[in-house]
């Protein structure tokens, strides 16, 4: 009986797809509509894409490596379209081989459904052979009768506690397919447990690692170092890459520097020169801290910001800041208070200083501070402020902006760029707590964030109360007063140390 047309035509597409199984490059070449639709303007992968579905395709190809395992890790700057690539090898490798099994996980839940499996969904639909599996939120799965549990993708989440996913990957004689996305933020137990899969004879073993180079430590670092016998790597500076915002990246080097850990990972793709990277470094500081107060206009506003904590090692903290000087008007710091008593102390610094807004940390006890001065200071502005709220750029330099994760990475950003002709209190506790923090950026993006207080604590940090305190000043603009009410005299309470100290 001859076929019908559309049998021919899936019989075709299948003789095609077969002369691919060792030929990655060549699958993605066939199987896509380059120049149309979606791929408009693109005749291809990238060129370094091109070189890793080439070197694939040679390691398989060559009878005497075919069933060693093919260990590569790429570290690169940030855009150069990671999973993409991450997609194409994944369908490549379900079209070419019956029965394959690939696992794909990242270093976050978020990044997996967000990034890599809407990516691996996207260029499965443009695929010619998109009908042969089917999409569900964390799977592609064989629709030929009876191989829907043995010819898939996963995408997995992980834990350092709950590993089963990767410990039971065997596939012995056919293909296996490993990929870690963003790979620097996975626990070296998951890459411990992962060599399990590495040990079925005569399958053809492929472990990818891809990601910014964001820590200096960890089993993805070691695939450069110490374990660089047992990996192909190379290290891809983003400016060389086609189709990257090359802009935003000379951007980068501008503000940050070329030696700059940021420039280092987000655009050269090399690990940062030191196991952390600061955000606010201390020679900064230190400048600030002994430079002579600048001169001001009448206009500039007076600040307050606002740290709130309740109990424990941390402090709450008022620190006052007019234009570019934070010293010349005493700070504030409580411990162990409540929140009426500290709105209460707050409201007596208030009618002092006489500020234009008062910023408040809305976490903690902060909500009840902020109702409370509403009351007490009814014609002055209290503007709650919550840290983990949407982030908008912030200027870093004069004439460079850059994108941030939340409110609280917002505000240190304009904080740093402040702080280059701004003159500081000459104080330890508020100098710790401006270096302390380290800074990273969402996976696969550009928006600084930074580290969170409990991580702070587990370095055996404090909380950064003193430096969060000043950074609420930055969290709006405040016009400039009319009435320079801070030139007139105000009253002194000489008892003012009390039971909270006094920042001179």
């Amino acid at each position: 009986m001859s076929k019908t047309p559309q049998a021919a035509r899936s019989s075709s597409l299948a003789d095609a797809i077969g002369g691919f199984t060792h030929d990655p490059l060549g699958h993605a070449l066939f199987a896509y509509p380059w120049g149309e639709g979606a791929l408009a303007g693109m005749n291809g992968p990238r060129a370094w894409q091109r070189a890793v579905l080439q070197e694939i395709g040679a390691h398989l190809a060559d009878p005497a490596t075919r069933h060693a395992p093919l260990r590569l890790a790429r570290a690169s700057g940030h855009g150069i379209g990671k999973s993409a690539l991450v997609a194409m090898v994944v369908k490549w490798a379900l079209d070419t081989c019956p029965d394959t099994r690939v696992l794909v996980t990242a270093n976050t839940e978020s990044q997996l459904d967000t990034k890599t499996g809407p990516e691996i969904a996207k260029w499965a639909n443009l695929a010619l052979t998109a009908d042969w599996f089917r999409q569900t939120r964390r799977a592609l799965t064989a629709t030929a009768p009876g191989h829907e549990q043995g010819w898939r993708c996963d995408l997995v989440t992980w834990s350092e506690h709950n590993t089963e996913a990767f410990a039971g990957l065997h596939n012995q004689g056919k293909r296996i397919v490993l990929i870690f996305d963003e790979a620097s933020g996975i626990a070296d137990t998951v890459w411990e447990v992962a060599l399990g899969a590495l040990t079925d004879a005569d399958t053809e073993l492929i472990w990818l690692a891809f990601g910014n180079p964001t820590q200096n430590t960890g089993a993805f670092r070691a695939c450069f170092g110490k374990h660089r016998a047992l990996w192909r790597t190379a290290q891809i500076d983003a400016r060389t890459v086609e189709g990257v915002n090359h802009a935003y990246l000379d951007e980068l080097v501008a503000a940050y520097g070329a030696d700059s850990d940021v420039v280092r990972v987000r655009v050269r793709g090399l690990f940062p020169s030191s196991g952390s990277m600061q955000f606010i470094p201390l020679d900064l500081v230190e400048a600030a801290r002994t430079r002579d107060v600048p001169p001001g206009l009448p206009s500039d506003p007076v600040i307050f910001g606002v740290d709130c904590a309740r109990f424990g090692d941390d402090e709450s903290v008022l620190a006052i800041r007019c234009g570019r000087d934070a010293r010349s008007r005493a700070w504030k710091a409580w411990r162990e208070t409540d929140a009426m008593r500290l709105a209460g102390d707050i409201a007596l610094e208030a009618q002092r200083h006489r500020p234009d807004a008062i910023f408040v940390d809305a976490g903690n006890i902060g909500a009840a501070v902020v109702d409370r001065l509403r009351q007490l200071l009814g014609d002055v502005p209290v503007i709650e402020v919550w840290f983990g709220g949407k982030g908008r750029e912030a200027e870093l330099e004069p004439g460079v902006s850059v994108p941030t994760a939340n409110k609280r990475a917002e505000m240190w950003t304009r904080m740093r760029a402040w702080l280059a002709r701004a003159a500081l209190p000459d104080h330890e506790r508020l100098r710790d707590d401006l270096i302390g923090p380290t800074y990273a950026f969402a996976a696969d993006d550009t928006r600084i964030q930074l580290e969170r207080k409990p991580d702070m604590k587990r370095r055996g940090l404090p909380s950064p109360d003193w430096a969060d305190a000043l950074a609420c000043t930055f969290a709006e603009a405040v016009g400039p007063r009319a009435r320079p009410a801070w030139l007139e005299p105000a009253p002194r309470d000489d008892d003012g140390a009390g039971r909270y100290g006094e920042l001179g």
